[in-house]
């Protein structure tokens, strides 16, 4: 009789209600898989937090500590750097200007030997020239000294 009386108290719609809940887990198993997975985070937020912030700690003593000594070393290596760069840019030139006197020289060398050489054949030319004009020198020396030696000859006779 209890349960007719109970029965009569519980709604046909609460019934079905009831026994969905009592068969049907996928809402508790959700709300279980829920908080699991919120204390999973949980845990794993303050592990990663206290990574994160040992990372910052550390981040931070590098800013403060080597970050200054790294620039001065770094601003010194660059001055020498480059006045080793300034230095090889000087050699370079140097070697430049060498090989172009070099190859002026050899300019200039080659045009000494083309001017001997035309100095030399200058000089045969003059060489041949005066011995023409020695030639007919001694030609003109001839024939006058032949004309004179007549004349003499011909004012020898004139005379006597």
């Amino acid at each position: 009789m209890v349960l007719v009386k109970l029965y009569c108290l519980v709604d046909p719609v609460d019934v079905g209600d009831i026994q969905s809940r009592l068969l049907d887990y996928r809402p508790v198993i959700s709300a279980e898989v829920r908080y699991f997975v919120r204390e999973f985070e949980e845990k794993r937020g303050l592990r990663e937090s206290r990574l994160l912030e040992n990372l910052n700690k550390m981040v931070q003593e590098a800013n403060e500590q080597m970050l200054p000594s790294n620039l001065e070393e770094m601003s010194q290596k660059l001055s020498d750097i480059s006045k080793r760069l300034e230095a090889a840019n000087h050699m370079a030139e140097r070697v430049q200007q060498r090989e172009l006197e070099a190859q002026q020289n050899t300019g200039l060398q080659a045009n000494m030997e083309k001017l001997k050489e035309d100095w030399a054949e200058f000089l045969k030319e003059q060489q041949r020239l005066k011995e023409e004009v020695d030639e007919e020198h001694a030609k003109a020396v001839g024939e006058l000294s032949s004309r004179f030696s007549v004349k003499k000859k011909d004012l020898a006779q004139f005379s006597l």
